[in-house]
């Protein structure tokens, strides 16, 4: 059964599993979603365990819960199409990654916008990039109540789409917005998850499309050539210069599903099993 914030987008036999960001939503995955539509794609917008709720309804849940509705998520849209293709945003493109490193035969193909093994970018402050210790201090009963809060620009260039996903967050209003900040446990879990994460990447087997941007405020374009130099894949990478973080709702977002429809159509090659997918900056 589909959560209230998901959306599915009933196309042709070929289908895109779409995983937003850590306390994020659906919705940001929603103009990808209607542009691979159109393209011809079965979208499924999913919704990660403990999101678009409450703080305390994410804190209720950790890395394994996220993973777990990834994979459910997958399943019933891989019923539904003959061929699956996944796209993730920040630490969505974290759980695409390790379920095309688990699920070689189900997944064909990857985009992985803004991802996020670290948070490194320009307005991030001293203290938090520190934030990989915080498994460390959780486990020792530290912080436990704390939390790092969202802070302007919030991954978005464009004013516009920012006032309006800003004013839902601050207003409260998860499902459109997600939440406005960071509880220290949960931010535990994501680093958690990134370590493992990182250490199957040489076992992702499905091309790879590595979409970023050069001025990212929260993950610096480090995150991308973590992905370039590490997975056991083919890796095309789209370098932005007109968006911040959040790449599929910022002012390149016509672009960005351009460049993935045009991605996920050439992995599908020839018909004979030959993708011409190739390596490219």
């Amino acid at each position: 059964m589909m959560k209230s914030s998901e959306f599915f987008l009933p196309g042709g036999r070929d289908g895109v599993l779409l995983i937003h960001g850590l306390t994020g939503t659906p919705a940001e995955m929603r103009f990808v979603g209607k542009g691979l539509h159109r393209a011809g794609y079965s979208v499924l917008g999913m919704q990660l365990a403990g999101h678009c709720g409450s703080e305390a309804d994410l804190l209720a849940t950790g890395w394994r819960d996220w993973y777990q509705s990834v994979t459910d998520a997958a399943d019933h849209l891989a019923g539904k199409v003959d061929r699956l293709f996944v796209g993730g945003l920040s630490m969505g493109a974290l759980l695409a990654l390790k379920l095309a490193a688990e699920r070689p035969a189900q997944v064909n193909g990857l985009a992985l916008y803004g991802t996020t093994f670290a948070y490194d970018g320009w307005t991030i402050p001293r203290i938090a990039k520190l934030s990989f210790l915080l498994p460390l201090a959780i486990r020792l009963g530290i912080g436990r109540k704390q939390r790092f809060m969202e802070k302007p620009p919030y991954g978005i260039k464009c004013e516009r789409v920012r006032q309006r996903i800003a004013g839902s967050m601050l207003a409260g209003d998860s499902s459109a917005g997600g939440l406005p900040g960071n509880p220290w446990p949960s931010l535990a879990e994501f680093y958690r998850l990134s370590s493992r994460v990182r250490k199957q990447l040489d076992q992702v087997r499905a091309p790879c499309l590595v979409v970023h941007s050069a001025n990212d405020d929260v993950a610096s374009v480090r995150n991308a050539q973590i992905v370039e130099r590490s997975v056991g894949a083919e890796v095309e990478t789209m370098l932005l210069h007109n968006s911040y973080h959040m790449v599929t709702v910022d002012q390149e977002h016509r672009q960005v599903v351009a460049r993935s429809a045009d991605f996920f159509s050439r992995c599908l090659g020839d018909g004979n099993g030959t993708s011409p997918i190739r390596q490219a900056v």
